[in-house]
């Protein structure tokens, strides 16, 4: 099986690099300054334990990858990017191909089942970060992540078995489900998380903003009638799998909505995580003032190209409505 790894940031970055560094045959397609780094001197993958550079082909465009039925392709641009992605990728590809949606959110999945006919959910739990181009660093050793794996919206098949198992001989750990969905809905609660990094900077995220975007995150999955993954069967899958170290005597920064700001990227993830407890909330009657307000400040800052944590939290929390 040949992964092609549909955008080389930090998720598809590392993914990729640890794929191709235990023998799998691995192909990026990435775009931009990215491209041109990766193209030219490999990809660079910094581990608390060790600096790799590792020449990964490259192409620019799905069009070059002259994608096969049995390829399997995980999906890692960014949700606002998904569509314009899949479509390019319909293009050479048949809608019998393998898609694996390795991103934050549950709408990617909906997205892919438009145009291919075997989609994915991976669940993914892996500290990664990419702020320079042609550089991925995971912050975890010597497991790099939990990748949890499954048809979706549910079922197993040998497909995805055997992406669990080439993953697990490649320092992650993966699952392989028949009920993925659950699994990312519970992760997309944690991912209220990534707005108020955004907002207020990281030192925020385990405040009292972030466990009322929760609150109401969870308020909508109940009303809505959403089964997804609690906080306990979470803990007790991760157990003590991730142990976390510096790369480069630092630790870790933001999550990814941090790193897309932090990267002047002009857009961001927001309206899929945050603001699909505000659309939830909407379609089930349920109020969701905090996440409605995270979501309009970290659009802002977006377009506007401003630094991550441009507001307190205290302001944040002095803009709700009062209750």
């Amino acid at each position: 099986m040949r992964v092609v790894v549909y955008g080389a940031g930090a998720v598809g970055g590392v993914i990729g690099a640890k794929l191709f560094q235990h023998g799998h045959e691995v192909t990026f397609i990435a775009r931009g300054r990215n491209f041109d780094v990766l193209s030219k001197n490999g990809i660079r993958l910094e581990t608390p334990d060790e600096t790799s550079t590792l020449r990964v082909p490259v192409v620019q465009d799905p069009l070059a990858v002259s994608p096969h039925v049995s390829d399997t392709v995980i999906l890692t641009v960014k949700s606002q990017d998904t569509l314009a992605a899949l479509q390019r990728l319909a293009q050479v590809a048949s809608p019998d191909t393998a898609i694996v949606c390795g991103q934050n959110g549950v709408e990617n999945e909906r997205v892919a089942l438009r145009l291919f006919k075997n989609v994915y959910g991976m669940c993914v739990m892996t500290p990664a970060t990419h702020l320079e181009p042609g550089v991925v660093q995971v912050y975890a050793s010597p497991i790099s992540g939990l990748l949890d794996v499954g048809r979706w919206p549910a079922g197993k098949d040998d497909t995805i078995e055997e992406l669990a198992r080439m993953l697990n001989a490649s320092t992650f750990d993966s699952v392989a489900r028949d009920d993925i969905a659950r699994w990312k809905w519970g992760k997309l609660l944690m991912n209220l998380g990534n707005a108020v990094e955004a907002v207020c900077g990281p030192q925020a995220r385990p405040g009292v903003l972030w466990q009322r975007a929760a609150e109401e995150g969870t308020a909508v999955m109940d009303a809505a009638g959403i089964d997804y993954v609690q906080h306990e069967e979470d803990a007790q899958r991760r157990g003590s799998l991730l142990n976390y170290g510096q790369v480069g005597g630092r630790e870790r920064g933001g999550g990814s909505t941090w790193q897309s700001l932090t990267r002047a990227t002009g857009s961001i993830e927001t309206d899929f995580l945050t603001g699909e407890i505000v659309l939830q909330g909407r379609l089930h009657g349920v109020a969701t003032p905090v996440n409605e307000v995270l979501q309009k400040l970290a659009n802002q800052l977006a377009t506007q190209h401003q630094s991550p944590g441009f507001w307190s939290e205290d302001e944040v929390l002095a803009m709700l409505p009062s209750e």
